[in-house]
């Protein structure tokens, strides 16, 4: 468990600001999840998935990709 205020994975955390805005993949422990980063926090991560915001914690997640679209 992490203390309150520190970033468990500060490289994740960096990466992860710079990509604010835009589409993005990320795959869980549990399953894998597509929307806009809406946010990024110390703790967790805020995607948007149809208008919803959806909370991801940074502890949970695998990895993370920019969104493809198709042509």
């Amino acid at each position: 468990m992490t203390k309150m205020g520190s970033i468990s994975n500060p490289y994740l955390y960096e990466t992860l600001n710079m990509l604010i805005g835009q589409a993005i993949v990320v795959q869980t422990e549990k399953n894998i999840q597509q929307g806009v980063l809406a946010s990024v926090l110390p703790d967790h991560i805020v995607v948007e998935i149809s208008r919803t915001p959806f909370f991801i914690r940074m502890e949970e997640i695998v990895w993370v990709t920019l969104a493809t679209v198709k042509k």
